[in-house]
């Protein structure tokens, strides 16, 4: 009788499964990956679109720092409303023409130095925001695919709890069980069935964050095998912060500040303003020629402490990027331990710890069925699965983000030849 009983239950769990598999729809569009959903995001993030126009607004920058001083019109007229022969403008005398302003001290190439460093830093400003876009959609994705899983993992959990259900009211019935275990499984059911609502809400707001980021509604599946993936990572390798978006920006930042010096030094040399002119006579009705030269007394500012102000900001610079050199040096060490602790996290919970548990909790399954088991040994069993199994998907969820956040670090500048395209 019990071995008759076990095998309806097991055909009936069987029947179930099967039921569930065949009610849910089979998506026939590809899963949307990691790296179409970065290209999606790309095309609509509005981070990149500012990133841009800095590129463009350094680049007219770089053309207006090329531009000489415009010259002047001069126009003046002497000799009118005042007394005697000069009432009126009987006696008038007006001067008209041309003054040309000439840099002195290598201001333009000064100026286009400045110009090109500030370019120069708006385009690894532009690679730094590609980074963080890639960074931030990755997580995302990373939060949309656990939970996925999680939701997958809580309907097969309220499943595995109906049939508990089910067993225990057939082993009450058959006189074999208290009612008590048939109330324990019905709360265990309940709560169940609970855990997959939430999980259902929480899957539905992952979906809609990455939606609302790559700018379009994510209603197909996921790249479950990529998130299943842990790569092979061995002892890890130094990596060197030289060549990394992080340390480019802050040398960029250094080079765009000794500029400033170099602008500030050539900005104490006075301008000369040289003008020609001519000059018509009132009286005799006589034209002639004025020339004048116009050279500023730097007298109270002499532009000594516009250098001082230039240096100062560039030691400040300089310095932050030594200190930018260290902290960068100590985040990439330590994204790669973190990478490489949660790769073996991730390898042992949904490995052999997850199968072990996995097994533990069919074999409970069955000797609660025929009677070998009681149902604490079972709501244990289960107990440690549910654990293991959230244990892995937390476990693959924490790589992936520390890889992120490892390649984030590790991100490479733009070179030279991409900065001058």
């Amino acid at each position: 009788m019990q071995r008759f009983i076990a095998a309806l239950l097991a055909v009936a769990s069987c029947a179930s499964i099967a039921h569930a598999q065949s009610s849910e729809p089979a998506s026939t569009s590809p899963p949307l990956t990691l790296e179409r959903a970065l290209a999606l995001a790309g095309a609509a993030a509005p981070t990149l679109e500012a990133a841009t126009a800095g590129v463009r607004a350094a680049e007219a920058g770089r053309t207006v720092a090329g531009y000489r001083p415009n010259p002047s019109i001069v126009a003046e007229t002497e000799n009118i409303a005042g007394s005697g022969q000069y009432r009126g403008v009987r006696s008038a005398e007006t001067t008209a023409g041309l003054a040309f302003p000439i840099e002195l001290g290598g201001k333009r190439s000064a100026r286009i130095a400045v110009a090109d460093a500030i370019g120069n830093r708006a385009r690894i400003g532009s690679a730094l925001a590609e980074a963080d876009l890639r960074l931030a959609v990755t997580q995302l994705y990373i939060e949309a695919t656990a939970a996925e899983r999680r939701l997958v993992t809580a309907r097969e959990q309220a499943g595995i709890a109906r049939e508990a259900l089910r067993a225990a009211g057939v082993r009450v019935q058959a006189g074999r069980a208290s009612p008590l275990e048939q109330q324990r499984a019905d709360v265990l059911r309940i709560n169940a069935e609970t855990a997959v609502e939430r999980a259902q809400r929480l899957a539905d707001v992952a979906r809609d964050n990455l939606a609302r980021r790559i700018g379009q509604p994510v209603t197909g599946v996921l790249d479950m095998a990529w998130y299943d993936r842990v790569e092979g990572y061995g002892p890890a390798q130094p990596i060197a912060p030289a060549g990394t978006l992080a340390l480019a920006a802050a040398r960029a930042d250094a080079t765009s500040a000794e500029a400033q010096v170099r602008l500030a030094r050539s900005q104490r040399i006075p301008d000369v303003t040289l003008s020609a002119s001519a000059r018509r006579l009132e009286a005799t009705n006589d034209v002639a020629a004025v020339f004048g030269v116009s050279i500023p007394i730097p007298l109270f500012n002499n532009g000594r402490a516009g250098v001082t102000q230039a240096r100062a900001q560039s030691d400040q610079a300089q310095a932050l990027r030594r200190a930018a050199e260290l902290d960068t040096a100590q985040d990439i060490a330590r994204a790669q331990v973190e990478v490489a602790n949660a790769a073996t996290s991730a390898r042992n919970a949904s490995g052999p710890a997850l199968a072990s548990a996995t097994e533990a909790a069919r074999i409970a399954r069955i000797g609660y069925r025929e009677g070998k088991f009681g149902q604490l040994d079972l709501l244990d069993a289960e107990r440690t699965l549910s654990e293991t199994r959230t244990a892995a998907i937390d476990a693959l969820a924490t790589y992936h983000d520390a890889k992120a956040r490892l390649e984030r670090l590790v991100a490479a500048a733009p070179s030279r030849e991409e900065n001058d395209r």
